[in-house]
């Protein structure tokens, strides 16, 4: 499986889920194979480890001023803000 670094989030979780599902369905596999469908998946898992994580540092620096990212939606003055 070559992975592709332009992939988005859900593509790469959606192929780790393919990987995961063809691993436990014990479908016959070699032992070479599983291998190698097994460090593929640990990289899309990395791979989509680091998005979130990439995610959550931009919310992080979006919100630096406030405590909550929606602040406005709550209380009702998110259009006054714009």
């Amino acid at each position: 499986m070559k992975m592709d670094k332009n992939v988005n989030f859900e593509e790469s979780l959606a192929q780790l889920e393919e990987t995961v599902s063809l691993l436990e369905s014990g479908d016959e596999l070699t032992l070479e194979e599983s291998l190698k469908a097994f460090e593929d998946g640990i990289r899309l898992a990395r791979s989509c480890r680091q998005k979130l994580d990439d995610a959550e540092l931009r919310i992080q620096q979006l919100t630096e001023d406030g405590e909550e990212p929606f602040d406005g939606v709550r209380d009702g003055t998110l259009d006054q803000e714009v």
